[in-house]
């Protein structure tokens, strides 16, 4: 690292900038900044975290692309009367929101977009630089909050960038590796945020890496799996025996109609299915369910029903009931992956940073699930950096 322990001015450039997870977390940056709401649900904000060398919520800056062309003031007026935002909040970060605007730009959909996705590639990466020149910025992290995409198979096979380069010929190429590609090329770490393939392209990693820079992901760990990643040890540390865990989501909104797409789901339910697998061992029937309830709004519940075995065979059984506005849980674990990631650029780190796994359902370059083993990891590793970068705030 050069003189100065702590990252400056940063930015983060979100791919699916007008969606619900994306504007929440805008909205919430400018209430934190303005100081109209308390830190709550930021783990950055923790005790534990206080002499780490982060950017301030004021060294953040937000641009992004989004395939929507819907102002980001209706995005939030739409949140608010679904009761996710509160209206004073938004009506204060007014000006902040039209900055945002102001740096929004139009992202790649292979719908309506067709012909060469190189190109694509370098018009995403020249509005990263750019974004990045205009505001004299040190460091951009991407964050992927876009909707998630059907699993794309062909990725696992683009082991290098020849590969790569062809699929994009040929048109073949999902949105999420498009921009993933375009954030390696400008130079900017990258945070995969949902299931879909994005940054797990074998050869986008070793580019990442080749550039010096660090990623993390995948699929935030909000909700249903959060409770899992915690709960499920408590039964193999006390030796009971799992036989079934069951689960049901049922969501609205944006989430709810693209997941109700089979194509799609499938993604998002492996993802939460091996987890769960890892924990518990491969015998255990987990069959889970995600249902699109459109009257539910922003609201996601998740409902879980476990069946275990004892001593002498005697049953017991949990049933849980989790329900919150999911946006509002993701929102600001976007703005801790973005501060944690440009720590660990600053600090010359480069690679998955295997130690964000707690935020991730499918964490790169961790086995582990154990909700308590990652926390621990990870409080190590900004123990560790923030020791090297001097003391950090």
């Amino acid at each position: 690292m050069g003189g100065n322990s702590r990252p400056g001015r940063t930015g983060l450039w979100l791919i699916g900038a007008r969606g619900s997870v994306a504007t929440t977390a805008i909205v919430g940056l400018a209430a934190l900044r303005s100081g109209l709401v308390r830190p709550t649900g930021c783990v950055t904000e923790l005790p534990a975290f206080g002499s780490a060398p982060l950017p301030g919520w004021d060294d953040i800056v937000v641009g992004g692309h989004d395939i929507s062309v819907a102002d980001l003031h209706k995005t939030a007026d739409t949140l608010v009367a679904a009761g996710l935002l509160p209206a004073g909040v938004v009506s204060a970060a007014g000006s902040q929101l039209s900055t945002v605007e102001s740096e929004l730009r139009p992202g790649y959909d292979p719908a309506t977009q067709q012909g060469d996705q190189a190109h694509a590639v370098t018009r995403l990466a020249g509005d990263m630089s750019a974004f990045a020149r205009r505001h004299d910025l040190e460091r951009v992290v991407v964050v992927n909050v876009a909707s998630t995409e059907s699993p794309w198979p062909e990725g696992a096979e683009l082991q290098d960038l020849a590969a790569l380069e062809s699929a994009l010929s040929e048109g073949t190429v999902p949105a999420s590796v498009v921009a993933a590609y375009a954030a390696v090329q400008a130079d900017c770490a990258y945070v995969e945020f949902t299931p879909s393939t994005g940054i797990t392209i074998p050869a986008l990693r070793k580019l990442a890496e080749q550039r010096g820079l660090p990623y993390a992901g995948r699929d935030g760990k909000t909700g249903e799996t959060l409770l899992r990643t915690v709960l499920a040890p408590m039964f193999t540390e006390r030796a009971l025996a799992v036989r079934s865990w069951s689960g049901t989501n049922l969501l609205g909104g944006g989430d709810g109609a693209t997941l109700a797409d089979p194509d799609v789901v499938a993604s998002k339910l492996d993802a939460k299915s091996r987890g769960l697998h890892a924990l518990l061992g491969g015998e255990v029937a987990a069959p889970l369910h995600i249902d699109n309830v459109p009257d539910l709004g922003q609201t996601k519940v998740a409902w879980d029903h476990v069946h275990a075995e004892g001593f002498l065979g005697s049953p017991a059984t949990l049933q849980v009931t989790w329900s919150a506005y999911d946006s509002a849980l993701a929102a600001p674990l976007v703005l801790d992956l973005t501060r944690l990631v440009a720590m660990a650029q600053h600090a010359g780190q480069r690679g998955p940073l295997t130690a964000l796994a707690c935020f991730f359902k499918e964490p790169f370059g961790s086995g582990g699930h154990r909700f308590d083993h990652q926390v621990r990891g990870l409080h190590e590793w900004v123990r560790v950096t923030t020791d090297a970068a001097g003391g950090g705030r």
